[in-house]
């Protein structure tokens, strides 16, 4: 990809653009919670849209805070940009976050922010590039612009800003795994770390060099998608790209960074649970396998206590998400558990003779793509195992899979 051969004589000013300010004022303003007293060694931005298919920003939101322990929390805040116009979907937002991660807001450990239109660039009669339909080419322009207004809000805020779409779950302790490659080369040369292979997701930036990359992103906004313009960005002030693996970050899977850029929602085709868990507090084991709100309590659980999904038709399941726990404390997790894969059914049809582990449950949460010897073979049950026992609750909010 190359950049339109009108704007590439700006490219080789930023060599130059060591000590520069923002682009220019930006009027983002705060929806929820407050900026930190001190300086954050990382800053965590996620830019949300609203999309039909429904949001993964939630999900998101509880893997980041899930996965990091008290004394990570307190160096790093969340920044959130919601984006759009749509004032109920705002005030639909602003309601949820403020409820479910009210800790987090007041530890100042979460902030979301939004900017108003009047402070975009053009976005009618926005050029199309690499014969993308018009939708993608808006989706692309905003995105970009939306990425630089966190940068843009995160400069004085923090030492490192990190990337992070709204769709994604982590691995615990990323940001300790973070902070040790940072130190690792801090005296070495860099622009971007990245923690990831995928998107936007992972890419690592000091906080000196936030404000050419926002000069980058308003000036080229236009060109094309805001990895790709990263990329660019890279080549010109890096040229070695520095990657770290494996990823600390993976893709939910049920959809893209991008407003209108659908990858596929959960299925959960027709099935039948049946479960040794006992039933608390009148839920149903089945609550855990709709797709709705709904869930499954169960006061505790004995090693070898199970909730299995059962397909009424063995299909050729691609992805499995399962999460656990009832707030954002940590309380009511599987911690102890693991996800099992059954083909081959027995029993009349009622069990699978033949499990293959998927993955271990992280801070209550498996969200996997399966990649097994046996990945080519249709699916007959899913298996929510115990493998320790769990004197206390346990809340399974949802066992999600993606079937081909």
């Amino acid at each position: 990809m190359q950049l339109n051969p009108g704007r590439t004589h700006h490219l080789e000013t930023f060599k130059d653009m060591q000590n520069s300010e923002p682009f220019k004022p930006v009027n983002s303003h705060i929806l929820i919670g407050a900026p930190p007293v001190e300086k954050k060694l990382l800053a965590i931005g996620i830019s949300s849209v609203r999309r039909p298919q429904g949001s993964e920003l939630v999900d998101t939101l509880q893997s980041l805070f899930f996965a990091s322990s008290s004394s990570e929390r307190k160096h790093f805040t969340v920044l959130v940009h919601l984006a759009g116009a749509d004032p109920k979907w705002l005030r639909q937002m602003i309601d949820s976050l403020s409820a479910l991660f009210k800790p987090h807001i007041q530890a100042r450990e979460l902030v979301v922010i939004t900017t108003p239109l009047t402070s975009y660039h053009p976005l009618k009669d926005i050029k199309r590039t690499f014969n993308d339909p018009p939708t993608h080419v808006g989706s692309h322009s905003r995105q970009n612009i939306e990425y630089a207004f966190l940068m843009n809000f995160a400069i004085h805020h923090s030492d490192y800003f990190l990337m992070v779409e709204d769709d994604v779950t982590c691995v615990p302790e990323f940001v300790t795994q973070i902070a040790t490659a940072v130190s690792a080369w801090e005296n070495r040369p860099w622009v971007t770390l990245e923690f990831s292979q995928r998107g936007l997701t992972g890419k690592l930036f000091r906080r000196r060099d936030l404000p050419r990359v926002v000069h980058f992103l308003l000036l080229f906004y236009q060109e094309m998608p805001c990895d790709d313009l990263l990329s660019h960005f890279q080549d010109l002030m890096q040229h070695t790209p520095v990657q770290f693996l494996p990823s600390l970050f993976q893709h939910m899977g049920n959809s893209s960074s991008l407003e209108g850029d659908d990858m596929g929602s959960p299925r959960n085709p027709a099935a039948f649970i049946h479960t040794n868990l006992q039933v608390a507090h009148d839920s149903v084991p089945f609550n855990a396998y709709s797709l709705d709100e709904k869930f499954f309590y169960t006061q505790s659980a004995e090693a070898g206590s199970h909730l299995t999904v059962v397909l009424a038709v063995p299909a050729q399941v691609s992805r499995v998400q399962v999460l656990t726990g009832s707030d954002l404390r940590g309380e009511d997790l599987l911690r102890d558990g693991q996800v099992e894969l059954g083909y081959g059914s027995m029993d009349g049809g009622s069990d699978c003779n033949d499990y293959i582990l998927l993955g271990l449950l992280v801070n209550g949460i498996l969200n996997k793509q399966v990649l097994s010897p046996k990945s080519g073979e249709k699916v007959k049950c899913v298996r929510l195992l115990v493998t320790a026992p769990a004197p206390s609750g346990i809340t399974i909010r949802h066992i999600r899979l993606w079937t081909k």
